[in-house]
Order: C-alpha cells, then structure tokens, then sequence
C-alpha cells in the first residue's frame, strides 16, 4: 500500500521514497487515531500527511524520550540540530534525518510557509523549561506553536473550497481541540513527566493544586474537587471543538471524511474519560475497537460518496484544485 501511495503522489526517488515510508511507520505504531483518519485520504495526500506526523512525532521525542538521559539543554541542542536540518533541506541541501527529507519535500510540494514550523519547534523548546501555565489564554499562547500550527500545516494538503485564510482559523482551533484532548486524556502522565497543562486558575477555581493531583495520582484515589476541575477543562476543549467544527466544510470534499473521523474519534475519547469518571490521572481513557471500526466504516461510506461526486463535477482540475499545485516549488 505504501508503494502505491507513494506512485499516486509522483514520489520516484528511491531514497525520497524510503523517507516517506519511515514516516508512514511512525505514524501507524504511534499515531492511531490520526492514522486511520489518514488512511481515509486519497493515497496521493497521503505520504504528505505522515511526512507532517513524522516530524512532530521526531520532534516530540527529543522532548519526551530522551527525558531520563538528557537534561533540558542537551535536549534543545537536540531540537536546535533538527531545526537546522530541516533550513538546510528546504534551502535545497538535502536533510540528514528521514523526516526532514521527506517533510521538505512535502513543504515544497504544497507551499506550506516555514514558519509554521520554526512556531512549532519554539513551542517545544519551551516544554523543556515551562511546566504549568497560569491561564487558559496563556496555555492557547503556547498551542499557537505546539497545536493550531498543525492545522495550518495541513490545510494546504487537505484543499479547500472557501478563502484558504477563512478555512484557517477553523484548521488552527481543530488542532487546539485535539491537543486539548490529548491534555486530558495523558493528564497523568504528563504530570509524571513534571508538567501540568490544566490551567493553574481553573485548577485553584476547584482547589486543586500540584500536590493533591500528585497525591491522587500516587494513591489511585479518586477527588470530587480534581474530578470537578477535569470536567471543567473537557468543556473548554468541547467549546474548541464547537469552533472548529465549521471548517470541516471548507474542505476539499474529497477530505472532509479524513478530518470529520478525526473530528468524531477524538470527541470519542472525550467521551471515554467522562464514562470513566474522569480518572485520567490513574488510567488511559481509549476508545473501544468496535467504536473505532463503526467510525471508520462511516467514514469510508463519505469516502465513496465524495469521490464519485468528484468523478462528476465538471471542470475540476485535479485533487488540489484549491490548493498549489504539488508541483509547485516555491514555499510560502
């Protein structure tokens, strides 16, 4: 499959290709949600999805996985050297890294701006230094960087149909929803990681503090006050949602079933942690495999439905009709 993918999206250069395979890799082990929502592209936007997946996952690793054997400055050289790698890609000098070389590639292809990334590594660099945030607008401050910028890495891959710059601000609150989401669900974890991504306000709004998260995460002991501010923290991120939600509209329609599973699957994890009781600081809340599947096989139904109308619009100049040409080699 990875073959043919790669064949649709006119990847012919052999160590190109087995760029874009690494990533397809990472993506199925690490990334399942947004994997089964990918598969659900057409197969020639889809080595530019993982190319993307890819380079957060290499990102988010030098962050998360080298935590034990290295400490915070050998982690932003770390990040400095993969940022580096990619300028030097982009300017035409090949990327020592896989994911470099295929998402330079990828950033040629669709035009996607640089700066998104240079905001999403900066976002990462602060995660070896920032550990809490005191209010909402400060936690939405650092997700420019770590989430909305994903969005807008994605947009020009997916195609539109409105204004790209309309579609944007929905692509940008789309990514926020589902980093908000994965807060919540990976709350204890984060927190055995040091970090805390619940507002410092909210939580004290419930009297909640570092200390009583840690304890209840110690003991496995459930806490009304800790189980009132986690509800509290799933209405925002289903507020987020609420605003996103519009964008999926603006989308290609050939895409729209990629991102609406996205949108349904990750709400479902929402879900998953209310019917656990908001016990996310004891126990990873998942989405059941017959939930997945069901979400899944609705999605390829939208699938066929948007292709065979796509056979039968008139005028339609290819897959990317509202987005660069693939062949464009000009990023913005």
């Amino acid at each position: 499959m990875t073959g043919r993918e790669l064949d649709a999206a006119g990847i012919e250069d052999p160590r190109l290709r087995a760029a874009y395979a690494y990533c397809r890799r990472l993506n199925a082990r690490h990334g399942r949600t947004y994997f089964l929502a990918t598969r659900l592209l057409t197969p020639d936007r889809r080595p530019a999805v993982h190319a993307l997946y890819g380079f957060a996952r290499r990102a988010d690793d030098i962050v998360d996985s080298l935590a034990g054997d290295a400490g915070p400055a050998r982690r932003a050289r770390a990040l400095d050297r993969l940022g580096a790698d990619l300028g030097r890609a982009l300017a035409g000098e090949g990327g020592a890294e896989p994911v470099v070389r295929a998402l330079a590639d990828t950033v040629r292809r669709y035009a996607i701006a640089p700066r998104h990334f240079a905001d999403f590594l900066a976002a990462m660099r602060s995660d070896l230094t920032v550990t809490s945030y005191a209010t909402y607008d400060e936690l939405r401050g650092y997700m420019h960087g770590s989430a909305a910028v994903i969005g807008l890495q994605m947009l020009p891959v997916l195609g539109t149909v409105a204004p790209r710059e309309e579609a944007a601000r929905h692509a940008a609150e789309l990514g926020v929803a589902f980093q908000l989401t994965n807060f919540l669900r990976d709350v204890g974890e984060d927190l055995d990681r040091g970090r805390v991504y619940l507002p410092a306000d909210l939580l004290r709004a419930h009297g909640v503090d570092r200390g009583l998260l840690r304890r209840c995460r110690d003991t496995g002991r459930a806490d009304p006050r800790v189980t009132a501010a986690l509800r509290d923290f799933e209405a925002l991120t289903r507020a987020a949602y609420r605003r996103a939600e519009p964008g999926i509209a603006m989308l290609d329609p050939v895409s729209r079933p990629c991102i609406r599973t996205a949108f349904v699957l990750y709400g479902n994890i929402l879900d998953a942690v209310a019917a656990t009781g908001y016990a996310a600081l004891h126990r990873r809340a998942v989405v059941s495999r017959r939930r997945r599947a069901r979400v899944a096989a609705d999605g390829l139904l939208r699938v066929a439905a948007a292709r065979g109308a796509a056979r039968l619009r008139p005028g339609r100049s290819g897959p990317l009709a509202s987005a660069p040409s693939p062949r464009h080699q000009e990023a913005a």
